[in-house]
């Protein structure tokens, strides 16, 4: 059973930075990879930025540079660490497993003004 619980969103202006949390239950980081996605207006979900199970990372062109995605596996945490922050990244941002995500949690909105 897989639950996962976003928060740290809110309202920042451009250039801004916002740190992201993610609690998950039922997964083991050791043999899953999971991924930060985000969701605007109007827009596909789509994938920001993931963490092996090894620990290695990847970014979306969009975010790279700026957004820095880690992990605590003993408390079983996931973080996003979002910097430089533009309008263009509003979104619902949600936390999951790369492989197989079918459970989704309520996200965490982040809203960013010019």
């Amino acid at each position: 059973q897989v639950q996962l619980v976003e928060s740290g969103g809110g309202l920042v202006q451009a250039g801004g930075s916002l740190r992201l949390s993610c609690t998950a239950s039922g997964i083991i980081f050791s043999v899953n990879d999971m991924g930060w996605y985000r969701q605007g207006p109007g827009k596909q979900r789509e994938l920001v930025a993931t963490i092996t199970r090894w620990g290695s990372t990847n970014y979306a062109d969009s975010v790279k540079g700026r957004f820095t995605i880690s992990r605590d596996v003993a408390k079983n945490r996931v973080f996003l660490q979002m910097n430089s922050l533009k309008p263009e990244d509003t979104a619902v941002y949600y936390c999951n497993l790369i492989e197989r995500p079918n459970y989704w949690g309520q996200g965490t909105h982040v809203t960013v003004s010019s």
